[in-house]
């Protein structure tokens, strides 16, 4: 459940904002920065470790109080082989995983090659710092028993990163 946003004690229920309440609210829950990148380098990967698309963006917060939210679409493919040959993705925020995209993508219970199925994310990141953060998405291969691939047939991965002001 999302925690409800609350007035200052300063400000009074049912009184009217001065300009400078005023001012100090619309610094409020705002977009700051938007960073984007892509990509549409074809990889593969026939293991169970997590391997970089090559998908990546950085942002620098303003302040160490802002979230990022962070949007991504990508497409994954897998060649025949093991039935459950599947593609696992994530969202890496420096060496931190973040998010997992849900389940394996592209799990079919056969051995059919299965190319360009998309993928998305929506992660509201807290990075509490100032410094630099680099986001980037990787792949695996679920059975590790035949090859998982991004970015099938020039096809371009999306990365949208927002820092919102709290």
């Amino acid at each position: 459940m999302a925690t409800p946003t609350t007035l200052p004690a300063s400000f009074v229920n049912g009184n009217a904002l001065s300009a400078t309440e005023l001012n100090a609210m619309r610094g409020a829950f705002r977009i700051l920065q938007v960073v984007s990148a892509t990509n549409s380098t074809l990889g593969a990967n026939s293991t169970t470790t997590f391997a970089d698309t090559g998908l990546t963006a950085t942002i620098t917060c303003q302040n160490n109080t802002s979230k990022v939210l962070v949007i991504v679409q990508q497409s994954f493919s897998k060649t025949a082989g093991n039935p459950n040959n599947a593609v696992q993705s994530r969202i890496v925020s420096g060496s931190t995983s973040i998010h997992y995209f849900q389940g394996a993508a592209l799990y079919t219970g056969s051995t059919l090659d299965v190319v360009g199925a998309s993928t998305s994310g929506i992660i509201l990141d807290n990075p509490t710092t100032t410094a630099p953060i680099t986001y980037k998405t990787q792949f695996a291969n679920f059975s590790a028993s035949a090859s998982v691939g991004c970015n099938p047939n020039s096809a371009v991965a999306t990365m949208i990163l927002m820092e919102i002001s709290a």
